[in-house]
Order: C-alpha cells, then structure tokens, then sequence
C-alpha cells in the first residue's frame, strides 16, 4: 500500500518538476552572442597604383664594326668588362695603312712642287705679259696650269688625311661607354670593311629603360575618369615608377615614366609605355622581367578594405560580411578594384561608415546577432595585456 502512495504522489510531482528544468533548457539552447573583428569604412585620398610586366632594356646598344679591312692582331679588352668611349677594343694590322699613308704623302710632295714650279711660272709670264713681252695666251696657259697644280695638291692632301684615317681605324675603339659583351673574333681572323657581322656587343647599363604594356581599354578608362572628375591627374613631373623584381622585392631606386607609345598594338590591343631607372650597381640586366608600379591618379575619397575581408562567392563574385546597425551580419556584394598595401580598393558596394568584418567569420552564419569590436581596439586591448603580464612576470 506504501508502494501505491509513494507512485502516486510521485505522479503528481512530475510535472512540478518538469516546470523546474526548463530555464536550463533554455539557457542552454541560447549561446553567447560572438564577438567579431570590424573595420568602419572611411573614405581616404589614395593614388591610383597599377603593377604592369615589363622587361628590362639598355639606354643605349653599340654593335662594334670593322671600318677598314683587315687581319686582326689583338684583341685589347676583358669580356664582360665597363669600357670608356674611345678605349681600343681590337688592333688591325697596321702596315698596309702606314704604306698607304707613305704613298700619299710622296704623292702630296710631288703636287706641292709641281705647284711651286706653276706658280713662278705664272709669275713671270704675267711679267712678261704686262711688259708686252709675252702674248696673252701664254699668260692665260700659265695661269689655268698654276690653278690645276693648286687642285692637284688639295687632292694629295685629301688623300693623306684618308690614309691617315684609314690608319686610326686600324685601332677599333669602343664608340660609346658601357659594358662590353662576349669578343665575337678572335686574333687572325679576317674583318672586312663595313660588314654587318659584330666585333662585340657594348650597352650603357648606368642608367636603364623599362618598356611595359598597358591595354587600351584600361588607358581610356582612366581618361575618361579624369575628364569625369572621379579621379584626380597627377602632374607629369610628379608622375614616379617603381620596379618590383622578380623575386618580389623592390628595387629601391625610383624611375621616371617617359612616354607612351602613340600607337596600338593591333594584335593585342596594348600601348607600351616606357620608364627610365638609375642603375648604379648594374643590378638591372637588358632581358629581365620585372613588374613596373606607377602612380596614375589620386581618388580623393577612395574607399578600401583589408585583404581579409574579401570573401569569394560560389560564382567568382566578391562580397563581405557588413554588421548593421542591430548588430545583425548580412552579406553584401563589391565591386574591387586594384589591390594596394594589403587592401583592396571598392569601386561599388560599400559606404562610408559601414562595418565589415574581418575576423572571426568561423563564429557566424549571415543573419546572426554578433558583438562587433573594432580592429584597433581588440590590439590596443592586447598590448596593453601583454604589457600588463610583462610587468607582473618582473615583479
């Protein structure tokens, strides 16, 4: 009977109980809300940088020439060597020229006294002529042979200064300054007067081109952004290249932008623009690729996001999480543009003011409630607590 009773009021207090457990249940079904990493969005004045391939190449290249023809003696430079315009680079075989030179000078001699001769003969017939001791033929004779003998000896003269040029191209010197290549011949070979074939390679290397490409399209965009007023130009004195080698660094010097090309390329639809860069230590190379960066314009009021940030939809698309004013996350389309400094650059998606998230997307669905703590905050937070244990770890 003690049994019954007992079940009975055991009955009667179940529902009692039930009633007890409920506000743990829902406590337990209802989580902390999570705090999530934002960045309030501020319009700022930035340059317009784009990154463009280009490939290095010389200010100036010299192919060294034969400019008389002969056997090559000597060859008077280290390959792969800075030579100075005028240094000797090789040594032709020099006798033929001094002979020739011999030849000419005897041949000069030989006019100026032939001259000589027509010219007191055409003296002394004019004497005689104007004591009307001789006719005026013979005047007229004397003075067309001393005008001949004069010609004659302005011909000897001509051809002593080609000897004496053909004997100082003997020497090929270097005719402009630069790094000299690989010798392309070698002693006792055969070089022959203006021929197409290469003695050796010179390029001046202190300071060097950067020619790269843009596309059309992007050239016009842009115009068409400065005459809108969407974007402010930059003076062209103001306008600075900079290189970003192949392996990712910088090169530290800045460069100049030159022009660009005033054509298109009807196979690529591209422009190509030059820069010019000091090289003093000749770490630029004609060949090497590089990546070149110019400024081309300044948006006054830019809007960027961290790197983070960006998320990339299941159709290539980029959004962000945004935190709205009730602290609910929604999902929100961008349209980037170029990426500098470690943010992307929003042409279209965002406005100033809102928040974005950058970490902590692990902690949230779109349409959750979430505790949004500014980027500065949460490390000024961290300093100061790493500051604070630093001081007790001391004491």
């Amino acid at each position: 009977m003690s049994f019954g009773l007992t079940a009975l009021a055991l009955a009667f207090l179940a529902p009692g109980l039930a009633g007890c457990n409920e506000p743990s249940v829902a406590n337990a079904s209802s989580p902390e809300k999570p705090e999530v990493s934002i960045v309030t969005i501020k319009p700022h004045p930035r340059s317009i940088v784009r990154e463009l391939p280009g490939r290095i190449a010389p200010v100036r290249v010299a192919d060294v020439r034969p400019r008389v023809s002969g056997i090559i003696l000597k060859r008077m430079f280290q390959q792969g060597s800075e030579v100075n315009a005028g240094d000797p680079l090789y040594q032709i075989d020099p006798r033929p020229f001094e002979v020739e030179l011999k030849a000419a000078e005897a041949a000069l001699a030989k006019a100026t006294a032939a001259r000589d001769y027509a010219d007191m003969h055409a003296k002394r017939v004019s004497m005689l002529a104007h004591e009307q001791a001789a006719s005026r033929a013979s005047n007229e004779v004397a003075t067309s042979n001393l005008r001949q003998a004069v010609a004659e000896v302005s011909v000897r003269e001509a051809e002593v200064s080609r000897a004496k040029l053909n004997l100082e191209y003997a020497t090929i010197r270097a005719p402009i300054s630069g790094r000299i290549g690989a010798a392309l011949v070698s002693e006792g070979a055969l070089v022959v007067q203006n021929d197409s074939t290469s003695l050796a390679t010179i390029q001046q290397l202190d300071h060097v081109y950067a020619d790269f490409t843009q596309p059309v399209s992007e050239m016009a965009r842009l115009r068409r952004a400065f005459d809108s007023g969407e974007l402010d130009q930059i003076a062209p004195d103001a306008v600075r290249a900079h290189l970003v080698l192949d392996d990712g660094t910088q090169y530290p010097v800045h460069g100049k932008l030159l022009f660009s090309d005033a054509k298109v390329d009807a196979y690529t639809g591209q422009v190509t623009l030059r820069a010019e860069f000091d090289n003093p230590k000749r770490e630029l190379l004609p060949g090497m690729y590089v990546r070149v960066r110019i400024e081309q314009g300044i948006d006054a009021d830019a809007l960027a996001v961290p790197e983070q940030a960006v998320q990339r939809n299941s159709g290539g698309g980029s959004e962000v999480f945004v935190v709205k004013p009730d602290n609910r996350v929604a999902v929100q389309a961008v349209r980037l543009g170029p990426q500098q400094d470690g943010q992307w650059l929003v042409l279209d998606g965002l406005k100033a003011g809102e928040r974005v998230v950058v970490e902590g997307f692990q902690k949230f669905a779109a349409g959750d409630t979430v505790i949004p703590v500014s980027v500065a905050e949460r490390r000024s937070a961290a300093v100061t607590a790493e500051t604070t244990g630093s001081t007790s770890a001391v004491r």
